[in-house]
Formats: C-alpha cells, structure tokens, sequence
C-alpha cells in the first residue's frame, strides 16, 4: 500500500503540472494569435502544419516526462532524507542502552544496507554483553559453589581433629576413627580441588590444543571393566557388554577420554547397584560411534536429567556425603567429549538409566 502512494504521489503531480503547463502554453499561443503579433504566421503555420490539438499532445508527452523525473526523484529524495534521520533516532536510542531495538531496513540505496549492518553490530554487542554478564554470574557461582563444597570438609576436619587436640576420644580405636574420618574428608577436598582444576582447564582449551590419535573404543572399554572389575564385584553387580562391531575407530585424546568413561562407569557402580547389573553398549550409527552405559538401579528424576551435566549439580537424593561427588565430574565429561566434537546424553526411567556418549568415526570430515 506504501509502495502504491509512492508512486502515486509523483504521478499526481507529474499529470497536474503537465496540464498547468500546457494551460499556460495555450493561453499564450492564443494571445499571440489573435494580438496580431510578429508570431502569428508561426503559430498558423503550426496549426496548418502539425493540426490541432495534436500540437498539444506532442508537447505534453516531454512535459510530462520532465515533470515526472522530478517529482519522482523529489520523492525519492525526501524518502533518502526521512530514512536518514530515522536511523539517527534509532542508532540514538541504541545508544541510549536500548540494544533490542532494531532499525529497520527498507531497500533505500546504502542506507538499507547501512540499517541492516547497524542491526548486526548491535546483535553482536548484545551477545558480548550477555556473555560478559553470564560469565560474571558464572564466576559468582563457582564462588559460591567452591565455597560451600570446601567449607563441608573443612568443618568435619577441624571438628574431628579438635576432638583429637582435646583428648575427648576414649581409647585408641575411637582415635584411629577420628583419624580415619578427618583423612577421608581431607580426601574428598582434595578430588573436589582437582575436578574444579581439570573443569577450568578444559573450558580454557579448545578442540585443536588436545592431542588426538586413533583410539579404539571397543578395546578402552574392555581395559576400563578390567581396570573395575574388583568395584564392580565388591558392588555386587554383574557386567554385560555387548559390541556390534570388531571395531569402533575414533580420533580423540585417549587420557581425557578414558576420564569420560571412568567417571560414567563409576556412577553407574555408585548408583545403580540396587539393579545388580550393568551393560555397555557399542556400535556404530551412520558417521558416529556410539557407546552406551546402561544401569538399573537408581532413576534420575526427570526435573534433573536437563541439569546433571551442569556443574556442581547434584540429584538431591544423592547428596550425602556416603554418594555425592564433587559435583564436577559429568560437566567434565561434558567438557571432554565436546572438546572431541561429540555429543554426551542421559535418559531415565523406571527400568533403567542410560548415558551414551557420540563421537565422530575415525576418517569422518568431523575429524579431518
């Protein structure tokens, strides 16, 4: 509708001038005519010549050409000026700490392209800002979090080695338990102190700093539920696991990947011995190889399964100190298998809890 009257306008005027104009031509020409001045031979010899009225038509096709080239580039003109300065409202009110307003773009020669590249810029602002803003939360959190998971140990420790100090024990054994007690909980901080370093580095490093080599994931598993095997049985939970193929090649960090399944495969001891079994899945789906832990026992609430790989997240029924960890160690398996461009997932239901971690094969683009 807009565009209608843009074109609209100028033609109004184009054809209103054109006839102001021949108005006044023919006004003029009769004047001559009939006042017997030195042009009437001229102006009968154009009548009897060309004929009339034609001698109107062919002056008001230039006339009205002419008129139409300005008044269309006069509207083109006050549109250029208007447009200007509703961009230097808006790149004001941007300036002002609006940054969700956006200047509109409309196809008004550089301007348009000058709109949309504003709108870019502004964009990109926000989202350093947002990113700033989350990142000072963040570093609150950590804070925050740090603070309260030290402060635990920290009070059992002084706790049962004031006890000590004070000779409030009543016989070797008692003693022996407080030292046993203060040790686990100096061990504890010391696992929530290395966690919290082995996150922080990760999240500082990018894909390209680890150091990759072909890793045979079928081959690790089997190493790792060696490396279990004793956990497993004092759990009294029985393993099963089951590859689809001889080989499932990968290009990755084998430390730090080796780090992903230690932390899943004791979590499933840790939590799922009530099911008294534990399987391992392995095969391979299109470009991906795909490993999944599989428990039975405790479920995972679904109003946390979006949450666990966050850090310092913890179910709340796990958090006595007898099962909760540092809180730390599914956001570094997170950290670790996105560090190798793949994916880690958890679902839970009353049957069972899965964790399937997804990496690209060995020779896929992904890892070229």
């Amino acid at each position: 509708m807009r565009t209608n009257w843009r074109v609209a306008v100028p033609l109004f005027w184009s054809v209103l001038t054109t006839a102001v104009v021949l108005a006044v031509i023919s006004t003029i020409a009769k004047s001559i005519y009939f006042s017997k001045l030195s042009l009437t031979s001229l102006f009968i010899w154009i009548n009897y010549y060309i004929g009339y009225p034609d001698i109107y038509y062919l002056t008001a096709l230039p006339l009205f050409m002419l008129s139409a080239l300005y008044f269309f580039k006069r509207e083109k003109d006050a549109r250029y000026h208007r447009y200007l300065i509703h961009i230097i409202e808006d790149v004001q009110r941007i300036a002002d700490g609006d940054f969700d307003h956006k200047v509109p773009v409309q196809s008004i020669g550089e301007l348009g392209q000058l709109a949309g590249n504003i709108n870019q810029v502004v964009e990109r602002l926000k989202t350093s800002i947002d990113e700033e803003r989350r990142a000072e939360s963040t570093k609150n959190e950590l804070i925050t979090n740090v603070s309260h998971d030290l402060r635990t140990p920290l009070t059992s420790i002084t706790g049962y080695l004031g006890l000590i100090e004070q000779d409030r024990y009543r016989d070797e054994v008692e003693l022996r338990y407080y030292v046993n007690m203060a040790y686990e909980e100096s061990l504890r901080m010391f696992q929530l102190i290395q966690d919290l370093f082995e996150y922080t580095r990760l999240s500082n490093i990018t894909g390209a700093t680890i150091q990759k080599a072909p890793i045979n994931l079928v081959e690790m598993m089997r190493q790792l539920f060696a490396q279990f095997r004793l956990q497993l049985q004092e759990a009294g939970i029985e393993q099963h696991m089951t590859f689809f193929e001889p080989q499932l090649l990968v290009m990755a960090d084998g430390n730090k990947l080796r780090r992903v399944f230690e932390n899943l495969i004791s979590n499933a001891i840790k939590y799922g011995s009530e099911g008294k079994y534990l399987e391992v899945l392995g095969f391979k789906e299109g470009n991906e190889a795909v490993i999944q832990i599989i428990n039975y026992g405790e479920t995972i609430p679904q109003t946390d399964l979006p949450h666990i790989f966050e850090r310092f997240y913890r179910v709340e029924k796990s958090r006595a100190t007898y099962t909760g960890g540092s809180g730390i160690g599914l956001a570094i398996a997170k950290s670790i298998v996105e560090l190798h461009g793949g994916t880690i997932a958890a679902s839970s239901d009353e049957e069972r809890t899965v964790f399937t971690v997804r990496l690209n094969v060995l020779g896929e683009k992904a890892n070229s």
